[in-house]
């Protein structure tokens, strides 16, 4: 009887939790208040990362302020969010546009081009200046080996492994198409990403694999283009597509850009980018070139981008740890009465965590008001976030033991002041761990969430991924793993803070 007239205080635990979440609230929203920037996003891979670091800095030079949302993915998330206005532009090629934008034959006009992109509301400059088609290359030694020359020469050469990138895979100018037109052999394939996979061609794990015809890592690796010598592939001329809505200066200076950059100078910027780890640097050696009176600059702090990483990563953590815990509970209070209800809401939120996470993000990114922005990473690390504090608060609350649900009863107490005085209490342990198993699976995978442009610290394991460099790849990891060390100890302490005293045991 002392202990259940402690309840008094101890009916503060619930109120307590959910003020507990209010710093972590304001940290996640912080900045959203900012004026938002020119959004400029690229794909996952360097060339595009290194002409988005050249507009950007073309921009800012000019006073507008940007930000890079760097390796966002392929063509069509780029495509969506540029046409869905969640970014404001972004270097792309022309046959591209023309296959796998437009779905129009690689003979579709510059004028027909821009007409059909006017219809989304996008822009296109003229061409920067050079061809950056696709290419199957190889290993010198491999090719010289077999007299490799041509992409027809594979047609003999069932037993080579092709590493291919996913998107080159599902292309209309990619993989099928290519293999009916020179009728290769299609059972010795895998898929990779882009830049892995000059690792795997290096070290022998694959023979052939797609490549940019701009890449600086052909000669870099002694490798050898194939020939097209049946013509399969487009021309791809670099450009910029842009919102037909942004600022007339914004345009003006993306268009001075246009023919300032040949093939062998890409070339040249994509090795500078790859040698220093650094696309900011290769932007300066464009403007260097370009007599830019503003040419020099050291790029952005490290402090810097890792508060800026940080920042984010804990806005897309904290704000969906929120929402898992305002709605997760409640689930799992209803879940903890059992019944048909409970076994839905338990199957649902176990099913989703089956759910692989970049599969739910891409099944997120075409649904409304979602698209490709930092709501979709929010809303999936929501889902996750689900399981652990459904699960565990229906648990804590079956597990109280019927002598006390007795005696609460017996107090006259009606359900809700059981509820909140005495059950949620006693199952406090219970919740607190699975809100903190929920806090540290949402720290972990928020690093997808740069797949999709959404930022945080996926940002440099993604940049560290394309230039195959393990210390890029851990100025993301390690911070990771460090927020999801000081998140499950700050857990330990609110234990103390929120946990009636004799269940600390």
């Amino acid at each position: 009887m002392k202990r259940i007239r402690k309840t008094g205080r101890q009916e503060r635990f619930l109120r307590k939790l959910f003020l507990s979440c209010f710093p972590v609230f304001l940290i996640a929203t912080s900045s959203l208040s900012a004026s938002e920037p020119i959004l400029i996003g690229s794909k996952k891979f360097t060339e595009s990362y290194v002409l988005a670091e050249i507009a950007k800095r073309a921009i800012e030079n000019a006073g507008v302020a940007t930000e890079h949302r760097q390796g966002m993915g392929g063509t069509i998330i780029l495509w969506q969010a540029l046409s869905g206005e969640q970014i404001g532009l972004y270097p792309e090629y022309t046959g591209t546009i023309s296959e796998e934008i437009l779905k129009a034959p690689p003979s579709l006009s510059a004028e027909e081009m821009r007409e059909r992109l006017a219809s989304f509301g996008v822009g296109i400059t003229g061409e920067l200046g050079f061809n950056n088609t696709y290419a199957l290359v190889m290993r010198r030694t491999i090719a010289e080996q077999k007299a490799i020359r041509s992409i027809s020469d594979l047609r003999n050469h069932p037993e080579l492994k092709l590493g291919l990138t996913h998107e080159f895979l599902d292309r209309r100018d990619g993989w099928g198409p290519l293999a009916e037109k020179y009728r290769l052999p299609t059972q010795n394939i895998v898929g990779i990403d882009h830049g892995l996979g000059y690792e795997a061609l290096r070290n022998g794990s694959i023979d052939v694999k797609d490549a940019y015809s701009t890449d600086a890592k052909i000669g870099e690796n002694d490798l050898i283009v194939l020939e097209d010598d049946l013509q399969f592939f487009p021309r791809y001329k670099a450009v910029f597509l842009y919102r037909l809505n942004l600022p007339p200066e914004v345009v003006a200076i993306l268009r001075r850009m246009e023919g300032t950059l040949d093939e062998k100078r890409m070339i040249q910027l994509n090795a500078e980018a790859e040698r220093t780890k650094d696309y900011a640097r290769a932007a300066d050696l464009y403007f260097r070139d370009a007599n830019s009176p503003r040419a020099t600059s050291i790029g952005e702090p490290f402090a810097h981008k890792l508060r800026r990483w940080t920042l984010r990563h804990l806005q897309l953590a904290g704000l969906s740890l929120l929402l898992s815990i305002l709605i997760g509970i409640p689930l799992g209070i209803a879940a903890s009465r059992g019944g048909w209800i409970g076994q839905v809401i338990l199957g649902f939120v176990g099913a989703v965590q089956t759910i692989p996470s970049l599969a739910l993000l891409a099944l997120l990114v075409p649904l409304p008001f979602f698209g490709i922005s930092v709501r979709t990473a929010i809303a999936a690390l929501f889902l996750y976030g689900l399981l652990p504090i459904v699960r565990n608060t229906a648990t804590g609350l079956q597990d109280i033991a019927q002598p006390v649900r007795e005696s609460a009863i017996a107090l006259g107490l009606e359900p809700a002041a059981r509820l909140w005085k005495i059950y949620l209490p006693i199952a406090s342990r219970s919740i607190l761990g699975g809100i903190k198993t929920s806090a540290v699976i949402n720290i972990a995978t928020a690093t997808l969430a740069a797949l999709i442009g959404a930022g945080g610290l996926g940002e440099p394991i993604l940049s560290g991924l394309n230039l195959n460099d393990h210390v890029t790849i851990l100025q993301g990891a390690i911070p990771a793993a460090v927020l999801a060390l000081l998140v499950q100890w700050g857990f330990d302490l609110l234990d103390r803070l929120l946990i009636p005293k004799g269940l600390r045991l």
